[in-house]
């Protein structure tokens, strides 16, 4: 195995991780030797993907949370530690964005949106990168993984409280990358369009011309490397930042 994407011996929480990019990230850390917690609502599908984890000789735990709601994140936090007795690596990759013209919102929608978006990921890493820190050797170990979209960095209408709650996931990733630093590194992944879940809801399915460079949706397997990258110890000098993963979208 390359040692720069070594992680054996390292412990991964992936929120939203029954699927998608979550699924894939989850794949790709137990693929190079990671212990892995799933998150996400629906048991059944984190188990699912636990197994998956579990035949390639990892210890792989299925854990059914709402991460929008604080409650729900402080005993995600607890079933963690209790199963693992800490935690290397977060990825706050649980997300929902809607699309509805603005002023139909309702205060419902909103809270939703703005509370998986951006309370619970706030919530999940104040806490584990305040127990990563605490824990941490001067070299630091810890590292936390915002997922956020290219919706956060351009206008992008009918999408406004999700692009707003990424753009404060953006904001916040930088913020705690000094208030854990040097201990922990905290940094964000900006997707673009890729091939999920998600464009299903799209008129076109994802199969319509993509305003990037490339001109289609990403395979989520395409996520890969990035977030290997901004995981891997070797990216020791690496925090405060933001790597887009969107085919140059702009």
């Amino acid at each position: 195995m390359d040692p720069l994407f070594d992680f054996v011996g390292k412990v991964a929480l992936v929120t939203g991780g029954s699927r998608g990019l979550g699924y894939q990230m989850v794949k790709a850390f137990a693929e190079r030797g990671a212990d892995v917690i799933i998150a996400s609502r629906k048991l059944e599908n984190c188990e699912a993907v636990a197994e998956e984890c579990r035949a390639l000789g990892r210890k792989a735990l299925a854990i059914s949370a709402h991460v929008g709601k604080w409650a729900e994140c402080d005993r995600l936090i607890e079933e963690a530690y209790a199963a693992f007795g800490r935690v290397d690596i977060l990825v706050n990759n649980a997300g929902m964005g809607p699309r509805c013209p603005s002023h139909e919102v309702t205060e419902a929608m909103f809270d939703s949106v703005v509370n998986l978006n951006f309370k619970g990921p706030f919530r999940l890493a104040s806490q584990i990168g305040k127990r990563m820190f605490d824990s941490a050797d001067e070299h630091g170990t810890g590292c936390i993984i915002n997922v956020t979209s290219s919706g956060s960095l351009m206008p992008l209408p009918q999408v406004v409280p999700y692009g707003s709650s990424k753009a404060a996931l953006n904001a916040m990733s930088l913020s705690l990358a000094h208030e854990y630093a040097p201990k922990v590194r905290v940094n964000t992944l900006s997707p673009g369009a890729f091939k999920t879940d998600i464009v299903q809801a799209w008129p076109d399915k994802g199969e319509g011309p993509i305003p990037t460079p490339r001109g289609f949706a990403a395979d989520p397997q395409d996520i890969v490397t990035a977030a290997l990258f901004l995981a891997s110890p070797a990216s020791v000098n690496v925090t405060g930042t933001l790597v887009r993963c969107d085919g140059g979208q702009h």
